[in-house]
């Protein structure tokens, strides 16, 4: 054998064991991610259907330009057509090609977080100080303490507020706005007797937290003559009972959402509140001399109803900068690789998620905002119905 034969013989093997050794890597992460699938009960027909949902767009114009060029002619020359290798990582793994940090997203605390795409950013916000939720313990939640006695006495002056009521102009017996909690135990650390305490984690609570402020929003909107039902369901000790943790939160909150429809039949508007995790610089606005908690929303970029989400989203937002600048720190994306990818979106057009404040915010900053929030959704909501908008 002469020598270009040998090295020609020595380059094919080199090839071949490099494709070989990518093979078995490919086909370990997804003999992994099927096995982790099944362990955790979730490799069923709703996860397949969540799957799908997620996979790329350029795998079916890839699968559409095998057999008609016309089809594939639009891609970069960089990128050019998806092999089938690329496909299934991204697909299937949630691995993008061309984004190292998606191979390690999972693996490294944090990373995963800059999945989160901003659609539409408010003042202040930028990948730096990205919104994140905490996934304290279940045992954690379970904690049920009173609120402290100063942040009480705001609660009752808002609850007593002797303001004058406006005509109504729906009746209150059609329940059409559902406020519920899919994280009801996001508490604030100032109700909770703990002011500028370092560990935001233990801003949590079975009885003092973020439900009161959905209770506040309701009263709001049905001072607007708009019927709202607020859900206050204990999904830390539903997830208890269940022996879930707390990602499976959505999943409770799911079940909640879906019953009160069904009985409900003039509900219209679904929205999730929540508080986000961040400290006080972040979630705090001084507007007009008053302090607000900011805001922001969330898009699930695996809902079906994707588009009509992001559009009361920014409905919302612009009308509520626009009266207080500074108060929303903007809109979101979150898939399946950052978060629950629906939210419960899919289960209504006229679907939000809503974040109020941080862990530090005080209940005069949470009033403030509720008002400020209550007014743009119930002038929004009115509005449609007067075929306004």
């Amino acid at each position: 054998m002469n020598n270009s034969k040998k090295t020609s013989y020595r380059g094919n093997s080199f090839i071949y064991l490099i494709v070989l050794t990518i093979t078995i890597i490919v086909t370990f992460f997804v003999l992994a991610s099927i096995i982790s699938s099944i362990k955790n009960d979730i490799f069923v027909g709703k996860q397949i259907n969540q799957n799908v949902k997620a996979a790329p767009l350029e795998l079916l114009v890839s699968s559409m330009g095998v057999q008609n060029a016309y089809f594939s002619q639009n891609f970069s020359k960089d990128e050019g057509i998806l092999s089938f290798e690329r496909i299934l990582l991204k697909s299937v793994l949630q691995i993008n090609f061309w984004e190292t940090k998606s191979l390690f997203g999972a693996e490294i605390p944090g990373l995963s977080l800059y999945n989160t795409k901003i659609l539409i950013p408010g003042v202040g916000t930028d990948n730096s100080n990205l919104p994140f939720e905490s996934s304290p313990p279940v045992e954690d939640l379970l904690l049920e303490r009173e609120i402290a006695q100063k942040e009480l006495e705001k609660l009752n002056e808002f609850q007593k507020s002797n303001k004058p009521k406006k005509p109504l102009v729906n009746n209150l017996e059609n329940k059409r706005v559902l406020i519920y909690h899919s994280h009801s135990y996001e508490s604030f650390l100032p109700l909770l007797g703990l002011t500028n305490d370092p560990d935001r984690n233990k801003a949590v609570d079975a009885k003092t937290n973020i439900t009161l402020v959905g209770e506040m929003l309701a009263q709001e909107l049905e001072e607007q003559g708009i019927g709202s039902i607020v859900d206050k369901t204990n999904i830390g000790h539903e997830l208890n009972k269940k022996g879930w943790k707390t990602a499976k939160a959505y999943e409770v909150s799911r079940s909640i959402v879906q019953t009160t429809i069904s009985n409900n039949k003039d509900i219209e508007y679904l929205i999730d509140i929540h508080r986000d995790s961040a400290r006080k610089k972040t979630t705090t606005a001084v507007i007009n001399n008053k302090p607000y908690a900011r805001v922001y929303f969330v898009v699930g970029m695996a809902s079906k109803n994707y588009e009509k989400s992001f559009t009361l989203a920014k409905e919302i937002h612009s009308k509520l900068e626009l009266d207080y600048p500074g108060i929303s720190r903007g809109i979101f994306e979150k898939g399946l690789d950052d978060g629950n990818g629906h939210y419960n979106q899919d289960l209504s057009q006229n679907s939000i998620l809503i974040e109020i404040g941080g862990v530090d915010n005080n209940m005069e900053e949470i009033k403030n905002t509720v008002d400020a929030l209550a007014k743009v959704l119930g002038n929004y909501i009115l509005s449609i119905e007067n075929g306004l908008e």
